[in-house]
């Protein structure tokens, strides 16, 4: 045998050899598995849309990015030198002078009834369910389960008028409740304040709720820890160890009203962050720094159904349940707390038990009290 000069491969060969090859090829992983795979699954938007779902796009992608637009709208402003004597004022007065975050804000009805808000609720949609009466002889507490990614339902429902909570409720003058530093930011704090949303702090809960008889603060009570636990089919609650807001209710002599928002959780998927990884880590590492924390998440897009920032069109249903009496009390004892957090908690799951099955038919697992 000529180790040399071995025989040069016959036609047949050759093909075999390129058929071969392309096989072994075929297996391999793309190089960019990434574009490939957004080229296969982002579904586009067609291109015709009647236009009344343009509108709940657009509404929604703009509440979407209202913090953002706000914070570059001031920036814009402040390169004109001829605002900087209103800006300066506008600044000191926010800084200084404005205590609205922590009395009851500047509810404006006007504002909470534009049709703009019932776009915003229709993408949805938002509904509520009405469990009972709620009379406007006594102060509210109503608590908002779950948090989800940011609580759009509890915009919709106690922000704005777009599902008819003061038809539902008349009398009750609703104030949903945020962080205080979300009243920092020029422009954004003055139309959330116009919608009668205040700060969360003790101070603010204790001054609204002293206006008496039907005034309400919503507090979404698991606040940025039960973030971090939104996933569709999933109702993860950071509740147990949450007894601030119910000793608020006790002091203020205020009714107890547990919401459950059923799809809360569905309208945005999470990257995974289970306790223990690193991700999770760093995620609780910022919340301890400044107070809130970032969940990874994602939903869709302008111009498709499953690549983006925006919510996706899942339904939210919230359902306000039956009012738990407290009795006023300045100094309430830790076993007077805990008997009302008890009683609080059965009717929480009292309202998921009654309507899981017709509001939450693609759960995962049942509901979960998990801190």
């Amino acid at each position: 045998m000529d180790l040399h000069h071995p025989k040069p491969l016959g036609a047949s060969a050759r093909s075999l050899s390129a058929g071969s090859l392309r096989d072994r090829l075929s297996k391999l992983t793309p190089l960019n598995p990434v574009a490939d795979a957004l080229r296969v699954n982002v579904e586009f938007v067609p291109a015709k849309i009647p236009r009344k779902r343009r509108l709940q796009m657009l509404t929604v992608a703009i509440w979407s990015s209202i913090l953002v637009i706000s914070a570059f709208l001031f920036l814009y402003l402040c390169s004109y030198p001829a605002l900087w004597p209103f800006l300066a004022v506008y600044h000191l007065w926010v800084v200084y002078v404005d205590k609205s975050p922590e009395n009851g804000g500047r509810i404006s009805r006007r504002f909470r009834s534009l049709r703009v808000w019932k776009y915003f609720a229709e993408y949805y949609p938002v509904s509520l369910v009405k469990e009972c009466e709620l009379p406007a002889d006594r102060p509210y507490v109503f608590g908002y389960h779950p948090h989800g990614i940011i609580g759009m339902g509890a915009i919709a429902t106690f922000a704005t008028e777009a599902c008819g909570f003061s038809q539902a409720f008349p009398g009750i003058v609703p104030h949903l409740l945020t962080l205080a530093s979300n009243f920092t930011i020029p422009i954004y704090r003055d139309i959330i304040l116009a919608l009668g949303i205040c700060s969360v702090s003790k101070k603010s809960c204790s001054n609204i709720l002293k206006n008496g008889p039907g005034s309400g603060i919503i507090i979404v009570v698991g606040g940025a820890a039960e973030s971090l636990s939104a996933r569709p089919g999933t109702a993860d609650l950071t509740l147990r160890k949450r007894l601030g807001f119910i000793k608020i209710a006790i002091q203020n002599g205020a009714a107890l009203v547990p919401v459950f928002s059923f799809g809360e959780n569905d309208i945005y998927q999470q990257m995974p962050n289970e306790p223990g990884t690193t991700v999770h880590k760093m995620q609780k590492k910022f919340q301890s720094i400044f107070g809130f924390t970032l969940p990874l998440f994602h939903g869709r897009g302008l111009l498709n159904y499953n690549l983006g920032l925006m919510p996706y069109r899942r339904r939210i249903v919230v359902v306000i349940g039956h009012p738990i009496p407290t009795v006023k009390c300045a100094q309430p004892k830790l076993e007077d707390v805990m008997e009302v957090q008890r009683r609080y908690i059965a009717e929480l799951e009292r309202i998921w038990h009654t309507y899981k099955d017709q509001f939450a038919k693609s759960r995962t697992r049942e509901l979960r009290l998990i801190e």
